[in-house]
């Protein structure tokens, strides 16, 4: 496999709630690629950036931060580029270990991040990201959801049910 995508919702029903989608994969290969493409074309109100977990110390392998939704507002600004991507940081160095070794210096991920502008709590947004980040990563690496569970979903999200 060279390319792996995980998806995860963590904190449903709150402003605070973290939803994820992140591709990883080997420098080399797709993802490298979408990487670099993302890094070098941000649009009006999305503008990607490398993550870190202080100033100066990229985190591993190195991770793109892509905001979903366009930054409105002091603290809706301060959410994303600090609780939301330390968040981020800090869920990418907890699933360090379930990588392979190679994958410190040389993968990529690249990250889409929801920071819902109606939060308000920075800790929760922390927190929720760092879960929501570690179980993308667990769940693009055991290839999740299987086809069964997708086959046996009842589709529906709080936006619309059949």
């Amino acid at each position: 496999m060279t390319l792996f995508i995980g998806e995860s919702l963590v904190g449903a029903g709150s402003p605070e709630a973290a939803h994820s989608n992140l591709v990883l994969g080997p420098r080399e290969g797709p993802a490298g690629i979408a990487f670099a493409t993302a890094l070098a074309t941000p649009r009006p109100g999305h503008l990607p950036f490398l993550t870190v977990l202080t100033p100066n110390v990229l985190v591993k392998p190195v991770t793109l931060f892509v905001n979903k939704v366009a930054v409105e507002g002091e603290l809706h600004g301060k959410l994303t580029w600090g609780a939301a991507q330390l968040g981020l940081a800090e869920g990418i160095r907890d699933a360090a270990g379930l990588l392979p070794a190679e994958a410190a210096d040389g993968w990529v991920v690249i990250a889409a991040v929801l920071v819902n502008g109606g939060a308000r709590d920075e800790r929760l947004v922390f927190d929720n990201q760092r879960r929501a980040a570690r179980e993308c990563v667990e769940r693009a690496l055991r290839h999740e959801p299987s086809a069964a569970t997708v086959a046996a979903a009842v589709a529906g999200n709080r936006f619309f049910t059949p």
